[in-house]
């Protein structure tokens, strides 16, 4: 799998919408109209590799589990900043706080005003935010990234971590993806970033360029330099060579970038020079992180590793964090790695440095999921748990949604709202398949096996009103488990799955049952998945469940099913019927 080679599909198919609705508008006034009314939302999570509690001087790997790829990291004194990409999912960019780097808390998005970036129409698993970067400097922080499909490269700046961060600045001389900031100590400022070198030989072949640009407009400063071909002949993978950050240690330069794509030949490369704008030598025993190679056999595999950024803590020691995934099979034929439902997840490990290289994990070493503790005073445990086994219950008791909260790309209306201790989201036509902004709110997948729950109270009008829990990998990828009617008016409960385009955007229907005679009567949903198994059942009394579908092919929701670079997305939603 590549983000570069898909990349360049994105622009070729997407239209770069530039322009998006100042401010939210008032609640629509139809939304108390046959709207569905959600209690709570209820999540729970028991993965084998959290079984085992971590000891007092270990922590858990992945740090941020399900859908969190492409972390960076910046350091103030003694706090901890972390972001990760989201694609085309609104609020974008969340971002993390920790003193200890073990226990993060979540405590914004950097893109949570929808007129900040236009997320309309975008496809899900390839369009939308790539790869952020987050430095400091001088009492700002910066993030720069890029939106594709909308707009390009861009900055955005804040001095509080927290939000609110500025409208973007937009960088049209930065070409490509994974632009990242390097802040010199003679003042200057750079840009390292992906872009497809002068004569491209191949689809994989890409490079790693730099500029330098001023340091607040960051217009150009020098002309574009490329640093590391791709298509140089090498003893390792530089296929799609992407995501690089630079560092100055000792004097020099390390140019840090991942190579063979974000998938099962993933790893991560090292670079040094005297000068930013090089000549670059690549560190010989390259790559210095990678999990190809290793038995597929091995238990617990953790593939796809890379696309990492490094730092220093307090004590001086450097650490790592990167992108991995968890793969619940890698052995039974086909052999494919891209069997998780979970996405790219945070992982973190400390590095090494030997004869003058970093090095994150030692060649054919499994990646530990139990790595020893940072030598840092430790921080509270986050109220929302970022990885382990947990429960999550949700009563909607706050005035807004909690940060961890997503929409599909940006909404335009408030057509959902929190009152007396219930999310109401009003059903409205647009819809997943047809690249709208449906009326779904939900949280990411976290856990291979896993079971989510809501009280739901909602009045279909027509056959095609609908409403209840989805679980979502892409536009073509997605269940969706509601209360409805049948054509003979009477309440029913229905399961629906599509599984790529050749399906009908609504999906094919796995199954019906009917509930009772009445509607707008509370039924419990409940969808759990076990690995590469997913089932529906339901309750009026939330004590005993009845089946809808039991243990149907779960893959739909898998990378290896959708492609892209997401994971699953799981929660609530509404539907209008089209017609009305």
């Amino acid at each position: 799998m590549s983000r570069t080679r898909n990349f360049r599909a994105a622009l070729a198919l997407s239209v770069a919408l530039l322009s998006a609705c100042a401010s939210l508008p008032g609640q629509s006034a139809h939304a108390a109209e046959g709207r569905a009314a959600f209690d709570w939302f209820e999540y729970k999570g028991s993965d084998e590799v959290f079984a085992e509690p971590t000891s007092p001087d270990t922590y858990q790997n992945p740090i941020l589990a399900g859908y969190h790829p492409d972390p960076s990291v910046a350091r103030v004194g003694e706090d901890y900043y972390l972001i990760n990409s989201t694609f085309a999912f609104y609020p974008g960019i969340p971002v993390f706080h920790s003193r200890d780097l073990v226990n993060w808390t979540q405590i914004g998005n950097a893109i949570d005003r929808p007129s900040m970036m236009p997320f309309d129409k975008l496809h899900l698993g390839y369009n939308g935010i790539y790869a952020p970067t987050i430095r400091y400097k001088d009492g700002l922080f910066y993030i720069i990234t890029t939106c594709v499909g909308c707009g390009g490269n861009f900055v955005i700046t804040t001095k509080d971590p927290k939000g609110p961060w500025s409208d973007p600045i937009w960088l049209p001389h930065i070409e490509g993806i994974d632009p990242s900031l390097f802040f010199d100590d003679d003042g200057r400022v750079y840009v390292v970033h992906h872009r497809n070198p002068l004569k491209p030989r191949y689809d994989a072949h890409t490079a790693i360029w730099i500029m330098e640009v001023d340091p607040k407009t960051f217009a150009p400063r020098s002309e574009d330099i490329m640093l590391v071909d791709g298509g140089d002949k090498m003893p390792w993978n530089t296929d799609y060579i992407e995501g690089p950050h630079i560092y100055k240690v000792g004097g020099q330069y390390y140019l840090s970038a991942a190579g063979g794509g974000t998938g099962y030949y993933h790893g991560q490369l090292l670079y040094k020079a005297d000068k930013p704008f090089g000549p670059y030598v690549a560190n010989p025993n390259n790559p210095i992180l990678t999990q190809f190679g290793l038995p597929d056999s091995r238990k617990n595999p953790v593939t796809a590793t890379g696309h990492a950024d490094m730092f220093q803590d307090t004590k001086g020691q450097w650490w790592a964090v990167f992108l991995g995934t968890r793969v619940y099979d890698l052995t039974t034929p086909p052999q494919d790695p891209g069997r998780f439902a979970t996405g790219r997840e945070t992982f973190m490990l400390p590095v090494s440095w030997k004869d003058g290289w970093p090095v994150i994990l030692e060649k054919g070493v499994a990646l530990p999921y139990r790595p020893k503790r940072p030598d840092l005073p430790r921080d509270k445990p986050p109220a929302l748990p970022t990885t382990g086994n947990f429960t999550l219950h949700e009563s909607f008791d706050s005035e807004k949604l909690a940060p961890q909260w997503l929409f599909i790309r940006t909404p335009k209306i408030q057509w959902w709202n929190i009152a007396g201790g219930q999310l109401n989201l009003e059903p409205r036509a647009d819809r997943l398949a047809t690249g709208g902004q449906p009326s779904f709110i939900g949280r990411r997948l976290m856990h291979m096996s896993a079971s989510w729950t809501t009280k739901l109270t909602f009045s279909p009008q027509t056959a095609g009103d609908e409403a209840g829990l989805m679980a979502v990998q892409n536009n073509e990828h997605f269940f969706a488990f509601g209360l409805s009617l049948n054509s003979a008016g009477q309440p029913v409960l229905k399961v629906r799955k599509r599984q790529g385009e050749k399906d009908p955007e609504q999906g094919l229907t796995l199954g019906e049952v009917r509930v009772g005679t009445k509607t707008n009567v509370p039924v419990y949903l409940r969808t759990t998945i076990d690995k590469a198994k997913i089932s529906f059942s339901y309750s009026l009394d939330n004590k005993r469940f009845f089946p809808v579908v039991e243990n149907t092919d779960a893959s739909a929701l898998t990378t290896a099913a959708a492609g892209g670079f997401t994971g699953a997305v799981i929660g609530m939603y509404a539907e209008r019927s089209v017609a009305q």
